[in-house]
């Protein structure tokens, strides 16, 4: 059926207009009539003009990578993680460093791509705490960069535990889930054993600083953060961290697999890893097994690219293995 045109409309309104006045102005009828076509099409005009200015666009996604113990920003680009995420769409956004009263921001060409990465460099030896603060200061000028976007928080070893201080220190908009890579949740053995070694308290504790060597000063230095790191004990950082309610979002637990299969790594076991033995996230992360050991490899590049393309998919397994 052919629609009217609005001058056929027009006569159609004339013609059933009522004869009962022979005094009536026809001409006035049609001139207001007129007025209600053109208003009609001012206001259609106005709503298509309207819906071309409101954008539909889905919302991208922000990855933020943070280092572990002893490494810097530059981990993500030597292990080839970094390459891997741009040939999968997610490109380099820019890097963030620390300053001594601020942070420096390099920004990079993928910033106003649909899907970005940031990489912050922190102070890799100083207490969970420090390093915390700083990273939050850093999140500010990502989350007014793109204060709409959801954030994905990643973090490898004690950069895991800094992600996770973050989110309850800090007032961390956005942030949908968060990823940890052989990060030490529950603490780890070597960081106890490596305070006791670096204690130089009693009659040869000066013999320790005298003949220790390089290794042995970066970890006197570190001794701040390897109290962080040590198994939870009341009065200790994870102890208070483990106990307090963590926001209601994705958590996901990357677990190593050592050479017979065993979950854990060199540095930090595998229960220590898993997210799900916290006791405040218990039951809500999803867990991945890759073998590997502690440090950051290339396909580590390949497993964050699946779990970010499942992060919207439903899972059926609580578990599974990435080969």
């Amino acid at each position: 059926m052919r629609c009217k045109s609005d001058q056929e409309l027009l006569n159609v309104t004339l013609i059933m207009t009522p004869v009962m006045n022979p005094k009536c102005d026809y001409d006035k009828i049609a001139n207001v009539v007129v007025r209600i076509f053109e208003m009609r099409n001012f206001l259609f005009s106005l709503f298509f003009i309207g819906l071309s200015c409101f954008s539909f666009t889905v919302k991208a996604d922000v990855l933020v990578l943070i280092h572990g113990y002893l490494a810097s920003a530059e981990s993500w680009e030597v292990s080839g993680i970094n390459n891997i995420l741009n040939a999968n769409g997610w490109k380099r956004g820019g890097l963030i460093t620390s300053m001594p009263a601020s942070s420096q921001f390099y920004q990079a060409p993928g910033k106003d791509a649909e899907n970005k990465v940031y990489v912050v460099d922190l102070p890799a030896d100083a207490p969970i705490v420090i390093q915390t603060d700083q990273f939050l200061a850093m999140m500010q000028t990502i989350q007014q960069l793109h204060p709409d976007e959801p954030v994905i928080l990643l973090g490898h070893s004690a950069g895991g535990v800094v992600a996770r201080m973050a989110l309850i220190r800090g007032n961390l908009q956005n942030v949908k889930t968060l990823i940890t890579i052989a990060s030490p949740h529950i603490g780890t053995t070597r960081a106890n054993e490596a305070l006791s070694a670096t204690d130089e308290s009693g009659m040869f504790g000066f013999a320790k600083s005298f003949f220790g060597g390089r290794g042995y000063d970066t970890l006197r230095q570190s001794r701040g953060l390897l109290f962080d790191l040590a198994h939870p004990a009341p009065g200790s950082l994870l102890y208070w961290l483990n106990a307090q309610q963590h926001p209601d979002i994705n958590y996901i637990s990357v677990v190593r697999l050592n050479r017979v299969g065993f979950a854990g790594d060199e540095l930090v076991p595998g229960y220590s890893q898993d997210m799900n033995n916290v006791p405040s996230i218990h039951g809500s992360s999803h867990t991945v097994m890759t073998p590997a050991g502690h440090t950051l490899v290339t396909q580590d590049g390949s497993t964050i690219v699946e779990i970010l393309n499942g992060l919207n998919e439903s899972d059926t397994d609580d578990t599974e293995s990435v080969s």
